[in-house]
């Protein structure tokens, strides 16, 4: 995988970045199964609600056939407050970086205001069908992982 320098992804969603890099927002509830013993999220349930951002950005660029082509290679978080049972969080997905073959998400979890609850990132790697390792991105996929911008937000009515 051609992996970007690590420069502290769990600084999250960078400022100053392409505007052109797709994003997306999503809203989530913190359900009782995704809490800990002392009331408060568990940190595996970023882990689920990055991805279900992921899933909601990919269907919206029309690129839903990637789901099984890519693997994640590397995730990391920062968890900075806590979110309890009840609370409704915003997940905020951007593609960071676009590699030949590998991509970087940044992420924020925000809480009540705008706090941000947790910030990270996660690579991942496109691999073809039946294929032993990493694959460039087809022309047509990169295009759209460099030029589509921000995606309509999914929030909870």
């Amino acid at each position: 995988m051609d992996t970007p320098p690590d420069d502290g992804c769990a600084a999250g969603i960078p400022q100053a970045q392409e505007t052109n890099l797709p994003s997306v927002v999503i809203e989530r509830r913190v359900e009782w199964p995704d809490t800990d013993a002392a009331g408060h999220y568990h940190h595996s349930t970023v882990v689920r609600w990055v991805e279900a951002a992921e899933a909601v950005l990919l269907r919206r660029l029309g690129l839903a056939h990637l789901f099984g082509s890519t693997p994640r290679v590397h995730f990391e978080a920062d968890y900075r407050a806590r979110l309890w049972f009840g609370d409704l969080v915003r997940i905020e997905l951007r593609v960071d970086r676009v590699g030949t073959a590998s991509l970087r998400y940044a992420f924020t979890v925000r809480g009540r205001g705008e706090e941000a609850a947790a910030t990270g990132c996660m690579a991942i790697a496109h691999s073809a069908a039946r294929a032993s390792g990493s694959t460039p991105w087809p022309d047509e996929v990169r295009e759209l992982l460099v030029k589509a911008g921000p995606q309509a937000p999914e929030l909870l009515a």
